[in-house]
């Protein structure tokens, strides 16, 4: 079958699914413009959804690829994450080849974000599907007449079959914000990143592609227009808190993030900016 796009609704909220090469197939949901599903043409799923997550759009959907923008985390005086994972997008373009569909979805600013942001921006989220490779860009337009700052990331959550038997490479020698721990900064001496208790690490300044090894849910990662990558899993006791997680849930899942969070992009008056991560099954 030649590679398609359709609408459809997931979960009882509007998504569209594209139809890749050779069956690889991904699900993007009109609300936050937020990647849901990731299957690559052997039929694995590559993103964690959390079996609770809320679609109602009260609160961000949990797992998948959400998208934080103008503000990454608590870092500032906006709600946690920014404005954009609760909100509606529009569909602005969608195009399929022989190998590859995309589909381009945007949000502009208006009473809702203006009201606690007061800035005029445009964005647009870009997902593309090759056969063994999604590309999710974000494209940020200060559409104002000033200059504006913000922070941001794509907050994926990758999908594992156990995260105490994975291992993270490529982080060697970065200098990192450890928030589990006081927020104190460390520079990374390992070889490997494991997780084996809670992690909440922002590393800075990252220039190398980093290799998730996972047995058969292996993933190479790629950050363009990022200059930070946050590793985080609750582990069990924060896990258990969550409402929207099952209680195991932590296992099954590491987010290797895309951000923008120790230094502030500052974006001219009517220029773009633009960020993108690369994840390709290996």
């Amino acid at each position: 079958m030649k590679p398609s796009i359709e609408s459809i609704e997931f979960h009882g909220i509007p998504a569209w699914r594209l139809n890749g090469p050779r069956g690889a197939k991904a699900v993007i949901s009109q609300l936050g413009a937020q990647v849901l599903s990731w299957q690559t043409p052997d039929g694995r799923e590559r993103l964690f959804l959390s079996d609770k997550a809320v679609f109602d759009g009260s609160v961000s959907i949990r797992g998948g690829i959400p998208v934080c923008f103008p503000q990454f985390s608590t870092l500032g005086d906006l709600p946690k994450h920014g404005l954009v994972r609760t909100r509606p997008w529009s569909p602005a373009a969608e195009r399929c080849g022989d190998d590859y569909a995309l589909i381009t979805l945007e949000i502009a600013d208006d009473e809702v974000t203006r009201a606690h942001w007061p800035h005029a921006f445009h964005a647009e989220l870009t997902l593309m599907v090759e056969a063994d490779r999604i590309d999710i860009e974000l494209c940020v337009t200060n559409t104002g007449g000033a200059p504006v700052s913000f922070t941001g990331a794509l907050h994926s959550y990758l999908r594992l079959v156990q995260v105490e038997d994975a291992a993270l490479e490529g982080l060697h020698g970065y200098e990192y914000r450890d928030a589990a721990n006081a927020n104190r900064i460390v520079r990374d001496s390992g070889t490997e990143v494991i997780v084996d208790g809670p992690l909440d690490r922002i590393y800075h300044d990252v220039k190398r592609p980093l290799l998730l090894k996972a047995g058969n849910h292996s993933l190479g990662i790629q950050n363009q227009g990022f200059p930070d990558v946050v590793v985080w899993n609750p582990w069990v006791e924060s896990c258990a808190a969550m409402t929207d997680m099952p209680a195991d849930g932590w296992r099954q899942m590491l987010c290797v993030e895309a951000a923008i969070a120790r230094q502030p992009v500052s974006l001219p008056a009517g220029e773009d900016w633009y960020g993108r991560q690369t994840l390709v099954a290996v």
